[in-house]
């Protein structure tokens, strides 16, 4: 089985995202450690914390997925916007140990310029400076879709982050199904290809969450725009192929796709139907 959420909205706390996603007929979520677009982080409350704790173990949920904002990047060629992003990486992971042994999502960032190689290093950089031995939250690098100057569109490049970051057993991967087929792997045709590739150049043991998504583009379009289930150049029957991998199973899987609330619960009753 895989577990299956989308992202909530953590405005009204912890508790509330968890019996959200009970409602929803969800088994995971992923929710925005602060605003997508920047912006100061919502306090936590302990108390609120312990409860979705509660509903986590009563309703057999599977890994949660938090996810940095975007304007988190590590590579930027301005160093006030590194400076700024290896901050919100150092308030955020502390905050996720109030929330432990759940993971972490962030875009690798986007080299404005520099080129991909002073990309990784100054992502790796920021790694270092930011993992400590004993934290409880697996760091996830997501896949992306090599649109302007973004790094991590390719496995390598993914790997060389990981090679480069000293406590590199903190670190994993999100693989985005749109962002990997936007990027030029064919998931529709050569499935089992691309995650044999996967695993060669990264280790299928370091895959430890998927964000779910359709695609409006076709293969190598390098554009990142998520479309609902089936709807896109993906496919219901590739959509369904990644669901029921074998090598996949037990993952959270992560809804993107461009949906209100009735959507998603649609979604979510569709891949269960799967299992």
């Amino acid at each position: 089985m895989i577990y299956i959420g989308c992202h909530l909205s953590v405005t009204n706390g912890y508790e509330a995202m968890g019996r959200t996603m009970v409602s929803f007929g969800g088994n995971t979520f992923a929710w925005f450690t602060r605003n997508p677009r920047g912006g100061k982080a919502k306090d936590i409350d302990n108390a609120d914390v312990q409860k979705l704790q509660q509903i986590l173990a009563e309703k057999n949920f599977g890994k949660l997925v938090a996810h940095a904002s975007y304007t988190m990047n590590l590579c930027s060629a301005k160093p006030e916007t590194r400076a700024n992003a290896l901050d919100m990486l150092k308030q955020d992971l502390q905050r996720m140990e109030m929330v432990p042994n759940q993971l972490y999502n962030f875009h690798p960032g986007s080299h404005t310029g520099q080129g991909v190689e002073i990309g990784i290093k100054q992502i790796a950089d920021g790694l270092n400076a930011s993992l400590w031995p004993d934290m409880h939250t697996t760091v996830l690098l997501e896949t992306m879709a090599g649109k302007g100057s973004e790094v991590g569109k390719t496995f390598e490049e993914l790997r060389e982050i990981i090679d480069r970051t000293t406590l590199n057993d903190k670190l994993g991967v999100c693989l985005d199904t749109c962002h990997i087929w936007d990027g030029g792997y064919d998931i529709v045709n050569d499935l089992d290809g691309v995650l044999t590739n996967f695993d060669k150049i990264i280790g299928l043991d370091r895959l430890k969450a998927i964000h779910f998504n359709d695609s409006k583009n076709e293969c190598g379009a390098a554009k990142d725009r998520h479309e609902k289930l089936g709807q896109g150049f993906i496919g219901m029957e590739a959509m369904k192929r990644i669901a029921l991998h074998p090598a996949l199973q037990n993952l959270p899987f992560i809804l993107e796709t461009p949906n209100d609330d009735e959507g998603y619960m649609e979604e979510i009753k569709l891949v269960n139907s799967w299992m």
